[in-house]
C-alpha cells in the first residue's frame, strides 16, 4: 500500500531547540544521524524537574533558538540553571517521529489556518496519497518502507502543550492541543523504530506492506 511521498525532513541537533530542514539524511539504527544528540538539563536546586531535560514546557521560546550558547541566559531570565550534555540520544520515546498531512486536515479546518507540521517536530512529514485515510492506530505495528529505510511503527504520539507554540514566534494557540485531546485522543503522528538503516530523500515513497 502506497501511503504517500516524503515532503519534508527535519533534524533537531539539540532537543527542544530549533530544527534543520534537510533534502536528504542518513538514518542509522538509532535514528536520523545527528538528531537530538544534545540536550539541556535543569540543574537548579529546589526545582521539581531538577536533573530532567529543559523543554518547551519550561520556556516556550526554546523552539526559536538555533544557537545552544544562547540557552543558559534564556533560562536565567526565569531563575533557572541548565547544563548542556551531548554524546548520546535524547529522545522522548522512539528514535523516529513521522507525521502525515492528512492527520492535520481536521485540525487546520478547526482553527481556520493551515497548521504548520513543524509544530509537532517530526523527523519526516509525508504528503498522503489520494484516498489514504488510515489513522495513527491503524499503522501501529506495521512495517513501512521509506526510500532505502525500513521502519516499524511503535504507536501513536501523545502530544503535550508544545504544538500550541507558534513556530514563527507569535502567540500560542491553545485550540490546537484542545482539539487534539478532544477529537484525536491526544494523538498526532507516530513513533517508529528503525529496522533497516539507509538514506532518505525528499520525494521518496512511503509504503506499507
Amino acid at each position: 500500500m502506497i501511503i504517500g511521498r516524503l515532503s519534508r525532513i527535519w533534524r533537531f541537533p539539540t532537543k527542544s531547540l530549533k530544527g534543520e530542514s534537510l533534502a536528504e539524511v542518513d538514518v542509522d539504527e538509532d535514528g536520523v544521524r545527528g538528531d537530538r544528540t544534545n540536550a539541556f538539563f535543569l540543574s537548579s536546586e529546589g526545582q521539581a524537574r531538577t536533573g530532567k531535560t529543559y523543554r518547551g514546557k519550561e520556556n516556550d521560546r526554546l523552539h526559536l533558538i538555533g544557537d545552544p550558547g544562547a540557552v543558559p541566559a534564556l533560562a536565567a531570565e526565569k531563575s533557572l540553571v541548565v547544563d548542556y550534555r551531548g554524546g548520546q540520544r535524547f529522545f522522548d520515546d522512539a528514535p523516529i517521529s513521522l507525521l502525515l498531512d492528512r492527520w492535520l486536515e481536521a485540525l487546520s479546518a478547526h482553527v481556520g489556518y493551515a497548521v504548520e507540521p513543524i509544530r509537532f517536530r517530526p523527523n519526516f512529514f509525508v504528503t498522503a496519497s489520494p484516498g489514504f485515510d488510515a489513522a495513527e492506530r491503524d499503522l501501529q505495528g506495521r512495517v513501512l518502507e521509506l526510500g532505502a529505510v525500513k521502519l516499524q511503527v511503535r504507536y501513536p504520539i501523545e502530544r503535550c502543550v508544545v504544538p500550541n507554540y507558534d513556530p514563527n514566534g507569535g502567540e500560542a494557540d491553545a485550540r490546537i492541543l484542545r482539539f487534539i485531546a478532544q477529537q484525536r485522543a491526544t494523538w498526532m503522528g507516530v513513533f517508529c523504530d528503525v529496522l533497516v538503516p539507509g538514506i532518505v530523500r525528499v520525494g521518496d515513497t512511503l509504503a506499507s506492506h
